[in-house]
């Protein structure tokens, strides 16, 4: 039975390694086909603007996640060759496939910037973002808006489609539930997608209008997955939203059997909910991070942010990610109010290695 608090953990540090978990769980870990493109496995690293580059995906990779997106990507910034944007879709070297997020709202434009996605990259798959309920991207017809114009989201998918299946890539959609409580258009969205060539959907079961805040509907999720393997056999749906926990992952694909599940906030500063969830999904059980993995983690991730983005930029992105590293450590109050002063990779050497943690050399 899946634990009904997402705050209680069913550890069993005697268990031995490789004794299947509870009946049911082994289940829920399993492989997922995205049209020709097959993942060994259904926990994925969800596109989170700010977030996800590759330095963040490459420790999540490590950590276990099976796949993983990129930072959304402007159709318009990279149709005009932004160095900014070439830098989001860098693959990790230790991504053996990866999705990147697009998102706009007109259609012929989406379908150039695909293909400038995939040459540059050869991404295993693109994503078409219709979830993002941010307003200087909802005015343009992108994110959000897409889920409530289902005319329009099938016109930018069949564009993105055609433009992918030249390179034999199979695209997916990530919607929301809808516009308000009042408008609630996530089937007619998803239809649109699927009819026109969307080989996965994704749903993060909030309204625009709720942005990241009250509690995401996991009974739309249910009814999405219901759905979608009656009518669209094959296509896998995966979901997002208050995943913060192992026990929250393993309640969401049991409870509205979807096909995988998309961690985002709760990655932050956290990718070991990959290894966790992994755990308790194969053993039924999962170890605690120790403070020393947790900050050597991190330490790894300022090192490829920094290759990637220069020191003082990656200094200071990691001063939020290293807060939230040491979240729950003894004497992490103490660090964090170093670590929001640090500005070079040696300043947070420093101050980790006076706090007893060893770091190896860059």
């Amino acid at each position: 039975m899946i634990p009904e608090s997402r705050g209680e953990s069913p550890r069993d540090e005697g268990r031995e390694a490789g004794n299947p978990g509870p009946a049911g769980f082994e289940s829920l870990y399993r492989p997922v086909s995205i049209g020709p493109l097959t993942i060994p496995g259904n926990l994925f690293l969800a596109p989170v603007a700010g977030y996800s580059d590759r330095a963040f995906r490459s420790v999540c990779v490590r950590c276990g996640a099976n796949f993983t997106y990129t930072e959304m990507v402007s159709s318009e910034a990279l149709t005009r060759d932004s160095q900014k944007t070439e830098t989001l879709m860098l693959r990790a070297p230790n991504e053996e496939r990866y999705a990147v997020q697009i998102f706009g709202g007109d259609p012929e434009r989406m379908a150039d910037a695909a293909a400038m996605a995939l040459e540059r990259t050869g991404a295993e798959c693109l994503d078409i973002n219709a979830g993002c309920p941010v307003p200087k991207i909802v005015k343009t017809g992108a994110g959000s808006s897409l889920t409530r114009d289902p005319e329009r989201l099938a016109a930018v998918t069949r564009a993105v489609v055609k433009a992918a299946s030249r390179f034999g890539t199979p695209v997916s959609v990530k919607i929301r539930s809808g516009w308000d409580s009042e408008n609630l258009t996530w089937e007619r969205a998803a239809r649109a997608a699927l009819d026109a060539g969307a080989a996965a959907v994704t749903l993060h079961a909030r309204t625009r209008a709720q942005g990241y805040e009250g509690k995401s509907d996991w009974d739309i999720l249910r009814q999405l997955a219901e759905l979608v393997h009656r009518d669209y056999p094959g296509v896998p749906v995966f979901g997002s939203g208050d995943l913060f926990s192992p026990e929250d992952a393993a309640r969401m694909l049991g409870e509205t059997r979807c096909d995988g599940i998309m961690f985002a906030r709760g990655a932050m500063g956290n990718p070991f909910i990959f290894t966790q969830t992994r755990e308790l999904l194969t053993r039924g059980s999962y170890r605690e991070i120790d403070p020393a993995e947790r900050v050597s983690t991190g330490w790894e991730e300022l090192l490829s942010l920094a290759g990637d983005s220069g020191e003082q930029a990656a200094c200071r992105e990691m001063r939020k990610r290293f807060c939230a590293y040491t979240k729950g450590i003894e004497g992490g109050g103490a660090l964090r109010s170093e670590i929001v002063k640090a500005e070079t990779v040696d300043h947070y050497r420093r101050i980790f290695e006076s706090a007893g943690f060893f770091l190896p050399n860059p």
